[in-house]
C-alpha cells in the first residue's frame, strides 16, 4: 500500500518542479543574446571586379619545344671507343676494384704495378687499358696513375672523364 502513495506523489512532485524550470521571466536573456547577436554581424568582402578576357598570341614558332625531349649537344664531339678492339685483362674488372701499389723503372719508361680483385698484380704502361668505362692510362707517377674514360650519358652519347686510381700505402706492422 505504501507503493501506491509513494507513486502519485512522486510525479507530483516531478511536476511542480519542471513547472518552476519551464515558466518564469527569461527577458534578461532574450535582451542579452539580442545584443550579442547584433555586435557579431559577419563582414564579407566584395567580389574582386572580372577583367576581361585578353587572348595571347604564341609567336615562339622558331623556339624549341619545351616539352619534347632533346639530346643535348655536346661540345667536344667525343667518338666512342674501338669496339673491335681486343680487351685487356684488367678490363674485366670495375675501376673500384683495382689499387695501384707500386711503380717501376724500366729505362726511361715508368712501369704502374696494379693489384686486382682478385690479389694478382699487373704491370700496366701508358696506353694501356684498364677499368669497364674503356678507361686508357695517360700518365703514371710515383703517387698515381691517370686515366681517360668512356661512357655513355643519359642520351646515349659517348663522353670523357677523368680518373685517378691513388698508390695504397702499405701499413707498418708493430
Amino acid at each position: 500500500m505504501m507503493k501506491r502513495f509513494y507513486s502519485p506523489l512522486l510525479a507530483l512532485i516531478a511536476a511542480t518542479l519542471l513547472a518552476g524550470c519551464g515558466g518564469g521571466d527569461d527577458q534578461d536573456i532574450k535582451a542579452w543574446m539580442n545584443e550579442q547577436g547584433a555586435s557579431a554581424r559577419g563582414k564579407i568582402q566584395a567580389i574582386p571586379p572580372i577583367r576581361p578576357y585578353e587572348p595571347f598570341t604564341y609567336n615562339a614558332f622558331g623556339q624549341p619545344d619545351p616539352f619534347k625531349p632533346r639530346k643535348i649537344e655536346s661540345a667536344k664531339g667525343t667518338r666512342g671507343p674501338d669496339l673491335a678492339r681486343r680487351k685487356e685483362a684488367l678490363e674485366a674488372f670495375p675501376l673500384e676494384t683495382l689499387t695501384m701499389v707500386g711503380t717501376l723503372q724500366k729505362g726511361r719508361t715508368t712501369v704502374g704495378l696494379v693489384k686486382a680483385s682478385d690479389n694478382r698484380v699487373f704491370q700496366v704502361r701508358q696506353g694501356n687499358y684498364l677499368g669497364q668505362n674503356f678507361g686508357v692510362i695517360t700518365t703514371i707517377s710515383d703517387a698515381e696513375i691517370s686515366l681517360k674514360e668512356l661512357f655513355q650519358d643519359g642520351a646515349g652519347d659517348w663522353a670523357e672523364r677523368q680518373s685517378k686510381i691513388m698508390l695504397q700505402e702499405r701499413e707498418q706492422k708493430k
